[in-house]
């Protein structure tokens, strides 16, 4: 403590020598959000750190203009007002680094964003420091094994290399880093994982699986969430490679994770636009591709033995890897992963498109032994990818022998490189797993499974007979439609009589009006609308025929009639009229004789006023020539013919009986529309036959 003390003192005593502690001192003007506008500040330099108002509201110089300068704001608590004074320090911004941090979650300032403290050990550093020279940097040769076999056979990475991992949102980039991290547990390599614009749940999510794996040892995270100003988002990167490069100083080898450069440029716009400086393509700054050269050349294999890795993400939408800011950084790295959306949906994780993904390095950062496997593996995939387009709707029988085994093989490379989430793979686990690519191993191993699956192809010629068996059966057990057929048929030779029965003669009944039950249970012709068919009774009849079949004598049936003309005495006395004028003298005798026949009518007569459709109703005509003697000749003859007649309405009964409903409607439609006779008839006696 007293040696901090002592050289705290003497650092003072010096600026007052020096005159270094004249400071200037402006006010506030304007405040746009993160950005202030002072005035007052002639001797101010770029970069500058100020404070504004009290020392906890930290900011930088970012733009300068003749009268007036631009500050951006890194730290605040929200209290700062028009008219603030501020006060320049003749420092540049600084950032805080401790080893202690190693496993936690830091911010620029050095402190512990979980527990909001800073370190005891921490010290300040530039947050850009001067460039590495060329002098100082070697060949990059050795390589940083990532444990994923697409990558580490195909696109390797070595330490020292800036290799770009481009594609859309949730195609698995972050997860490639966490591959990575998780991969140099034990390999003496420092992680340290960029976080710019990340939301604080994300970050604990990633923090934990880290501590699941046990890479939090060996990892620090340096995050800007997405709640914090945009200049604070744009310096963390910055200073994430300066900590790194304190480590590199000392010969160790460091990753640098970015996650990502498309959001730290889109803060960089963002500042730009509200400090007015001049815009270029996308509205981006016009010097945003100097913004990303100069943090990522700081990727090396330094000379003495350090190296810093840099593995920066840029978020793509639509899998559009050719606009501003994605170029641009292309052009920067060694090279690029690019992951595919249209993989990722079928499976194909790591979602690696192998035709747009390239390293630059490529087998100079390789061992022998890999490098031999990873270029045939790359040559051969390529290749079946190419021919798998062409010949996608092919079917392989038509195809050659050669063509067949070329798309084996690629589909058994496609298999072996999907691979899950912290799962890294060993170079000695991948040669074996790769290993038929170099030998003619592969061709022995199709030509085995082709021998398995003989039988299997034989096995449908076997059971040929026992199909036909099943076809033979239907001889003794009828099929659902022959069964459909045979309950048909006797419905139709039901049908058949019932067509032949003609309208019977009519015979005697008690009174020539019909009554209301037997209007209502004869059918009614349908003329235009078909909905009187829904409204007519078809189960009435057999419920009037079981009625008619107890009836034994003359009074019962009369008691019947009597009944039901009550509550039809209007439509009867209409009927007798229309007769009366119709028939004339003839008529009113065959009214008063209950013995003579019925005169045929037609239903529409039958029918009342409000029932009857439009057509008018003709009766049938009775000869006038017919004599009294005639009628009683006639009445022996049919005494005669009565018993005939009972046993035919006998059989009328029986077949009506039969009848489905649709040949009942079938009649009524297809002009059946005779009154049926009364089955019943007087004996002298007076009983019924």
């Amino acid at each position: 403590m007293k040696n901090n003390i002592e050289d705290l003192i003497d650092s003072k005593i010096e600026s007052i020598i020096n005159k270094n502690n004249i400071y200037h001192v402006g006010k506030v003007v304007r405040i746009n959000e993160f950005v202030i506008e002072a005035t007052g500040l002639d001797d101010a330099f770029f970069f500058e750190k100020v404070y504004i108002g009290t020392e906890q509201n930290i900011g930088y110089v970012d733009k300068i203009e003749e009268s007036k300068v631009y500050i951006a704001l890194v730290k605040t608590d929200g209290k700062i007002a028009i008219g603030d004074p501020i006060t320049t320090t003749g420092e540049a911004l600084e950032a805080s680094f401790s080893k202690n941090a190693m496993g936690m979650i830091v911010d620029l300032f050095g402190v512990d964003r979980m527990t909001e403290k800073q370190f005891n050990d921490s010290r300040m550093i530039p947050i850009e420091s001067e460039k590495i020279p060329i002098m100082d940097r070697t060949s990059v040769n050795r390589p940083l094994e990532t444990g994923i076999s697409s990558i580490d056979l195909m696109f390797p990475i070595g330490r020292g290399q800036r290799q770009l991992i481009i594609g859309d949102k949730k195609t698995g980039k972050t997860q490639i880093l966490l591959d990575t991290i998780v991969n140099q547990k034990g390999k003496d390599v420092i992680c340290m994982y960029i976080s710019i614009g990340k939301t604080k749940k994300e970050i604990k999510r990633l923090y934990t699986k880290l501590v699941e794996k046990g890479a939090n040892a060996y990892t620090q995270i340096i995050a800007a969430f997405n709640d914090d100003t945009s200049p604070l988002i744009k310096l963390t990167p910055y200073a994430g490679l300066s900590m790194a490069e304190e480590y590199m100083k000392e010969g160790k080898d460091v990753l640098v994770c970015i996650d990502d450069l498309k959001k730290h440029a889109d803060a960089c716009r963002e500042i730009a636009l509200i400090a007015e400086k001049n815009t270029g393509r996308e509205a981006y700054p016009a010097d945003i591709f100097y913004t990303h050269s100069r943090l990522l050349e700081k990727g090396c294999q330094h000379k003495n033995g350090g190296s810093i890795t840099i593995l920066p993400v840029v978020e793509t939408k639509g899998g559009d890897i050719t606009d501003y800011v994605s170029t641009n950084i292309i052009s920067i790295t060694d090279g690029q992963i690019v992951l595919s959306e249209k993989n990722f949906k079928k499976g194909q994780k790591p979602a690696v498109n192998f035709g747009l993904s390239v390293s630059r390095l490529g087998g100079a950062v390789q061992k022998p032994s890999i490098k031999t496997v990873g270029a045939v593996v790359r040559r051969e995939l390529l290749s079946y990818l190419e021919t798998a387009d062409v010949y996608q709707l092919v079917k392989v029988d038509s195809m050659s022998s050669d063509l067949q085994e070329k798309i084996y093989r690629g589909k058994k490379m496609l298999e072996l490189l999907k691979q899950p989430k912290f799962s890294p793979r060993s170079e000695a686990k991948m040669i074996e797993a790769f290993g038929f690519v170099m030998s003619g191993s592969m061709t022995m191993l199709q030509d085995d499974e082709n021998k398995k699956d003989e039988p299997a192809l034989e096995e449908p010629k076997k059971e040929e007979k026992p199909k036909d068996k099943p076809q033979d059966k239907p001889k003794d057990k009828p099929s659902k439609k022959e069964e459909t057929k045979k309950v048909e048929e006797p419905k139709v030779e039901e049908a058949k009589p019932v067509e032949e029965i003609k309208v019977i003669e009519p015979t005697r009944v008690v009174e020539t009006t019909p009554t209301v039950e037997q209007t209502k249970a004869e059918p009614t012709p349908v003329v235009e609308e078909p909905k009187i068919e829904e409204t007519t009774p078809i189960e009435e009849p057999k419920k009037i025929e079981s009625k008619e079949v107890k009836v034994e004598k003359i009074e019962d049936i009369v008691e019947t009639i009597s009944e039901t003309e009550e509550f039809s005495a209007k439509t009867i006395a209409e009927k007798k009229e229309k007769l009366a004028r119709e028939l004339a003298a003839e008529e009113e005798a065959i009214m008063n004789d209950k013995t003579t026949l019925i005169p045929t009518i037609s239903i529409e007569d039958e029918l009342p006023k409000e029932a009857t459709p439009e057509v008018t109703p003709e009766p049938e005509k009775t000869d006038d020539k017919k004599s009294k003697k005639e009628a009683k000749k006639e009445e022996k003859k049919k005494d005669k013919k009565e018993e005939p007649k009972i046993e035919e309405s006998k059989k009328e009964e029986t077949t009506t009986k039969s009848k489905p409903q649709k040949v009942l409607e079938e009649e009524f439609i297809f002009g059946n529309s005779e009154p049926q006779s009364n089955p019943f008839e007087i004996n002298d006696d007076g009983g019924v036959k």
